[in-house]
């Protein structure tokens, strides 16, 4: 199978639609992610390139390195998110019959479930990453496209929610309490973070007749 982000859109989606279970959710939520931090780039560009912005780009242009390690690392995640589900599966259709097999197969289903735990958290970190930008970039940036840094915002919170939903299904399966505490914790302190962002994002659209 090809990697999933040379995949055309209509491929991606008819994947995602499949009745296989990967791609799923993490790796949408990580193209989501990707294509936020992508229209945000965008507004930047369109506002960076106007001389009657020129007072904002000082403010603005730091963001673009962040964006752009986002939306990189973003669409990274979309083929790891899938990477992470084959792995976990081709660990427990591992031998069994004997007890070192059985062992081996513990073992190899233990670490599969930790790096299917880490890819959708780095998902969710990346993404809160470039929404922590949206507020900003929607509040200066280009005022005919804010729009799109309001559907920027959208899409990041939901690819951090989606992303931090995957996490948590897994963390049961991490054996090791500290690890799993730790997981748990890190999704409690981005879901506020995004929860508060996206609420700032929401009220700058609304002074901006975005939303009623």
């Amino acid at each position: 199978m090809p990697e999933l982000v040379n995949l055309s859109v209509k491929d991606f989606s008819a994947s995602l639609a499949s009745q296989e279970p990967a791609p799923g959710g993490g790796s949408a939520s990580a193209a989501a992610g990707a294509c936020g931090a992508a229209l945000l780039e965008m507004v930047l560009r369109l506002t960076e390139g106007k001389e009657k912005y020129a007072a904002v780009w000082p403010e603005l242009e730091p963001f673009r390195p962040r964006l752009e390690e986002s939306r990189s690392r973003l669409l990274e995640l979309v083929d790891e998110d899938t990477r992470a589900y084959d792995a976990i599966v081709a660990a427990r259709k591992l031998p069994k019959a004997t007890p070192e097999e059985k062992e081996a197969r513990q073992k190899a289903i233990d670490g599969a479930t930790v790096v299917a735990t880490s890819v959708p958290m780095q998902t969710a970190f990346f993404a809160h990453q470039a929404l922590a930008a949206a507020p900003a970039i929607l509040e200066k940036g280009n005022p005919n496209t804010a729009s799109d840094a309001f559907v920027a915002g959208l899409l990041l919170s939901a690819a951090v929610e989606g992303a931090l939903a995957n996490v948590r299904i897994n963390v049961p399966g991490i054996k090791d309490p500290d690890l799993a505490r730790g997981f748990r914790e890190d999704a409690s302190d981005l879901q506020k973070k995004t929860t508060a962002l996206l609420e700032t994002v929401r009220e700058l659209a609304r002074k901006k007749e975005l939303l009623t």
